[in-house]
């Protein structure tokens, strides 16, 4: 069996409308330092996030998301925060930047493997 190792992990949450405080699970970003891992899954339900407002740009919203991955991967097109560790860039993840998408709360748990339990978080929670 492998070693246990802690993570910490936010859900990704498209809200079309602040206002009426209505939310669509969009993606889950994972965070395990003791396994130097930093990764995001997500996937967007159009017909889900048009129910909350037929208005919204859901390209726009798989922009964010999209960025989202790129600062996971540390891609040098996400700006100055992918040069920071990894530690700091969850930290950059995990606060609130978008009127849009946002980050839920911090949860955490323990892992063997960080990429197979963030699949399964976003199984749980987003699919």
């Amino acid at each position: 069996m492998a070693e246990l190792s802690p993570y910490q992990y936010v859900v990704l949450r498209c809200v079309p409308r602040a206002d009426r405080e209505e939310f669509v699970n969009v993606g889950v970003v994972l965070f395990c330092q003791a396994r130097d891992f930093l990764g995001v899954e997500w996937e967007v339900d159009r017909d889900r996030v048009q129910a909350l407002d037929a208005t919204i740009e859901v390209d726009q919203v798989c922009r964010g998301l999209e960025f989202i991955g790129a600062v996971c991967r540390a891609d040098p097109g996400a700006g100055e925060i992918a040069h920071a560790d990894l530690g700091t860039r969850f930290g950059f993840l995990k606060a609130p930047r978008s009127t849009v998408v946002r980050p839920g709360p911090v949860h955490g748990g323990v892992t063997g493997d960080p990429e197979a339990t963030l699949t399964a978080l976003l199984d749980r929670l987003v699919r």
